[in-house]
């Protein structure tokens, strides 16, 4: 088994609607990412490489000094109010932890799809997002490509 690990930061602004709590105002987090991937064998590429850290790092940190949003949420994608591109969209009813550990997985397993398609090659992908100190949320799941 092979195993690469990637650890990021990233701070973002967000609220959760509806929350019965401070939580339901805009405020911000430094949040900490550690991706972990693994699979038998990694395969790789021309410069004999599996993953670019560097790859994984530019998923998360494309989140940096953004505010997360849902769909939902339509007071943040008014583009006469908000930058667009301060602006990211997050599936599900509010942009909690486990909906921007989605999206991260998402686009993790994406990428991987995109370098090496099609060799049947199984990873686990493991996101484990930290939004404050005492808060984590772990999510991992195969994917084969």
């Amino acid at each position: 088994m092979e195993k690469i690990i990637v650890r990021a930061h990233f701070h973002t602004a967000h609220r959760q609607p509806g929350y019965p709590g401070h939580c339901q105002h805009v405020h911000g987090h430094t949040w900490r990412a550690k991706v972990t991937l693994s699979c038998e064998e990694f395969p790789r590429d021309e410069l004999d490489m599996s993953v670019d850290f560097g790859d994984i790092k530019k998923i998360v940190r494309f989140l940096d000094h953004k505010i997360i949003v849902t769909k939902d949420d339509t007071a943040f994608l008014d583009s006469k109010m908000f930058d667009a591109e301060g602006v990211v969209v997050v599936e599900g009813k509010g942009p909690s932890v486990e909906n921007v550990a989605h999206r991260l997985w998402n686009e993790i397993a994406g990428h991987l799809a995109a370098k090496y398609p099609g060799r049947g090659i199984t990873y686990n992908v493991e996101v484990e997002l930290q939004e404050t100190d005492n808060n984590v949320f772990i999510l991992e799941k195969k994917i084969t490509v």
